[in-house]
């Protein structure tokens, strides 16, 4: 396909490439119809010494080429590191460590001279993709303070996912495609309120497409990033009534929220994406920090990836910036779940399995009994064991033996409830669990509402879909 096109006269001047500074570029203003980057990631890739292990070895090979020094220090004979628009603090720029500070400065510049170069009615795109919210607040920020408006955004799966970097990771499946255009130097200043009313009707819309044609999770969570800017990027500036400026960082945390609602909205239900604090009438807040965790941690090949069920096999892990940045202004306090719901370490959040949660869903005492009766899992095939093992009823018995209070255990939050339920039925105690299945239906409708919705967001083949799902079999119709 790519010859076809270069056979064509598509292309009818001869090209010239020139490597240079992004930031000082030799074209002339308004010289360009279409430009077009892929810009370094924030801090997920240090390029120029990747690049070094292939330079070593181009300059055996082609040692008289004058592409394979650098032009910004001939006396380094690596690839330029000093200038590189990137954040690595092993690295210095005029004495100061290259820091986020110094890639949102380097790149703003960057995207200004870009800017420069683009006549008045041609475009731009730039492809990006970063895992944290902060890679992703820096790199917009060069964007809109370097007078670009963004007009749309389109995720182009380009990742695969069993690449190593991938696995057991909340990598991104897809590259972020933005389209811009240059703000006219005219543009008018923006209302604040008026632009807070158009954001839900917009990034909404934008999901409902997207998640049609397949995009889920982090991945539509920061597509959604084109249309929401083009709200903002469109003035020159945005103001309160009182006549202060809403700086894009104030702005962006409103799109993360707006994104949580509407996915909240979409998984549970209007209440829940409403409820802030518990509340009354509405999931609580492990319910929703739950149901949003595994919303966003999709991606459109977990339907049909079976390596989804070794990416999940010890919990569901999310960059805790990411994960802090969702559920917040909803209200969910994650640092009050953590140890109980999620586990925080080395700037992940981890989703605890069911399984890990026995302790505090079954106690002490009943914990233990858990563990035991599952050292006593039935053969798939027990015509052909010696020693059969116990039936389910027998197994589940365990339970009762270690003083486990069943009644006591009703009680809880509606996630406590239904991964209890899920813990038994795995532990063959039916008597359990039809005790508790019959309460639910006396409570109200959220224990299988929450249920459902689950089962809909856990990974086809993972363990907690298999306990869920069995359990869901044995709930009265």
């Amino acid at each position: 396909m790519v010859c076809k096109v270069l056979e064509t006269d598509s292309f009818p001047n001869i090209g010239l490439v020139q490597q240079t500074d992004a930031t000082d570029h030799p074209l002339p203003s308004g010289a360009a119809n279409i430009w077009f980057t892929d810009p370094p990631y924030y801090d997920a890739i240090p390029y120029a010494d990747l690049s070094d292990f292939f330079l070593v070895w181009l300059k055996r090979i082609i040692s008289d080429n004058s592409l394979l020094r650098d032009p910004f220090d001939h006396d380094n004979p690596l690839s330029p590191k000093i200038q590189e628009c990137v954040w690595n603090q092993s690295y210095e720029y005029d004495g100061r460590p290259k820091d986020a500070a110094f890639f949102e400065t380097a790149i703003t510049k960057a995207f200004g001279e870009s800017r420069r170069i683009l006549a008045q009615d041609g475009v731009g795109a730039v492809v990006f993709a970063h895992q944290s919210t902060e890679g992703w607040e820096a790199f917009l920020g060069g964007i809109v303070s370097s007078g670009w408006t963004i007009t749309a955004s389109w995720p182009i799966a380009t990742e695969m996912p069993t690449r190593l970097r991938a696995r057991d990771n909340a990598s991104l499946a897809t590259s972020v495609h933005l389209v811009c255009r240059p703000r006219p130097d005219d543009a008018p200043v923006g209302d604040w309120a008026d632009v807070l009313r158009d954001l839900p009707d917009r990034v909404g819309a934008w999901m409902e497409r997207l998640q049609d044609e397949g995009v889920r999770g982090a991945d539509l969570v920061f597509a959604c990033v084109g249309p929401a800017l083009e709200i903002y990027s469109r003035y020159s500036r945005v103001e309160t009534a009182a006549g202060d400026v809403v700086g894009l960082p104030e702005y962006l945390e409103r799109v993360w929220e707006t994104v949580g609602r509407v996915a909240l909205e979409h998984v549970l239900g209007t209440a829940e994406a409403r409820a802030r604090n518990g509340a009354l009438g509405s999931l609580e807040e492990d319910s929703r920090l739950t149901a949003l965790f595994l919303w966003t941690l999709q991606s459109g090949d977990d339907a049909a990836d079976d390596n989804a069920v070794a990416r999940y096999a010890s919990g569901y892990r999310l960059p805790y910036d990411v994960a802090r940045r969702f559920t917040q202004p909803l209200g969910i306090h994650l640092d009050e779940w953590e140890g109980r719901v999620v586990e925080v370490k080395k700037g992940d959040a981890r989703l605890l399995p069911v399984k890990e949660r026995a302790r505090e869903l079954l106690g002490e005492a009943g914990a233990e009994a858990y563990a035991d009766t599952m050292r006593f899992r039935p053969s798939a095939t027990p015509q052909l064991s010696l020693f059969p093992d116990p039936t389910p009823e027998v197994r589940g018995s365990r339970l009762a033996d270690a003083g486990f209070d069943m009644y006591k255990h009703m009680a809880g939050t509606t996630l406590n409830r239904v991964h209890r339920a899920m813990l038994l039925h795995n532990a063959g105690h039916s008597a359990y669990l039809r005790d508790l299945l019959q309460a639910e239906q006396e409570r109200g409708p959220d224990f299988m509402r929450l249920a459902n919705a689950l089962s809909a967001l856990y990974p086809r083949g993972s363990e907690e879909k298999r306990l869920l799902d069995a359990m869901l079999l044995a709930a009265p119709r």
